[in-house]
């Protein structure tokens, strides 16, 4: 009975405190900020970009280089850093996002392919507004909500996209246009970008990411880097951390963001930013209009007073394993 009551208990102030995140958003901002600053604050700082420096971030779709590292990439640009980005899919598997902008319950392949053009557009927007030159910028047009199936089951033979129904690379100004939907494909494009761009500093997903695009795209990350030797450059972010991270949703300007759950282990770096850069980054997440008409709390909710990178990909082994 006593256990069976605890157990009601517990569930009741979780139930409590969640419709105290949801209907008072400023105690939720305020327990953070108490909670989470000096926690944030003890985090050691990123090394910071030099002149020298060749910054390529992988971005598994159109937005994620906003919500990740746009206070990074700004940065790096301010440092006199050469910064590209490669986007691996146009983000073209959205189904809910084409219903509200297409107003209809089944918007269809065409619908989703439109999709896509607008999404990269404005990507190509919100690089603007990051100051990366628009000559930087790299689309390679591979299947969104595809890219763990190239990597794992489709890496010789042609992948069909559900949400589009094509098995190429449908997008001009693409990389490689036309290139059948497989995973030795899209391994191949991003070792030409790699011989082409020369990266010293490589910003990609961790593998721990909740999004399967994001795990593939860390994953394909340390494969090429691995094969060139070049483990050191790489720099891994999380976006989609956990249920309901980062909280409080909305934007809260004057929050640290703390690391996130799935990335528990890692060895976290912060980078601070200055209150010109957190209202750039708000800017170019605001050029993602698509994503704003529905995820819009979300992504403001990554625009806050620093970033986060980890040297390592996943954690450490623990020095003294238990048998």
């Amino acid at each position: 009975m006593r256990r069976r009551f605890k157990k009601r208990y517990g569930l009741l102030v979780v139930l409590l405190f969640l419709a105290l995140a949801i209907n008072a958003p400023g105690l939720t901002a305020l327990f953070y900020q108490l909670s989470y600053t000096p926690k944030v604050a003890a985090l050691p700082q990123a090394p910071a970009f030099s002149a020298t420096d060749r910054v390529l971030l992988l971005s598994p779709h159109p937005d994620d280089e906003t919500l990740c590292c746009a206070g990074m990439l700004q940065q790096a640009v301010a440092a006199g850093a050469a910064v590209y980005i490669a986007w691996l899919t146009s983000g073209d598997g959205f189904e809910w996002d084409a219903v509200l902008l297409r107003r209809t319950p089944d918007p269809g392949d065409t619908a989703m392919l439109e999709l896509g053009r607008q999404r990269m557009n404005e990507a190509r927007t919100a690089a603007r507004v990051l100051g990366i030159p628009q000559a930087h910028l790299r689309f390679l047009g591979y299947p969104d909500q595809g890219l763990l199936r190239l990597f794992l089951d489709y890496y010789y033979y042609p992948f069909t996209a559900p949400h589009t129904g094509v098995d190429r690379v449908p997008y001009p100004g693409t990389l490689s246009p036309g290139a059948p939907y497989t995973g030795e494909n899209l391994e191949r494009d991003l070792e030409r970008l790699f011989d082409a761009i020369q990266p010293t500093v490589v910003l990609a997903p961790s593998p721990l990411d909740a999004h399967p695009d994001h795990r593939a795209t860390g994953d394909l990350a340390l494969r090429l880097l691995g094969k060139r030797k070049e483990l050191g450059k790489a720099r891994f972010w999380i976006v989609h951390g956990g249920l309901e991270w980062p909280l409080p949703k909305g934007l809260h300007k004057n929050l640290p963001l703390e690391p996130p759950p799935r990335g528990r282990g890692l060895p976290w770096q912060r980078v601070d930013l200055s209150p010109k850069q957190v209202e750039v980054k708000l800017e170019a997440a605001r050029a993602h209009h698509s994503q704003m008409l529905i995820l819009g709390r979300f992504m403001e909710a990554f625009v806050r007073q620093n970033e986060l990178i980890s040297p390592l990909p996943l954690p450490e082994p623990s020095a003294h394993p238990v048998r």
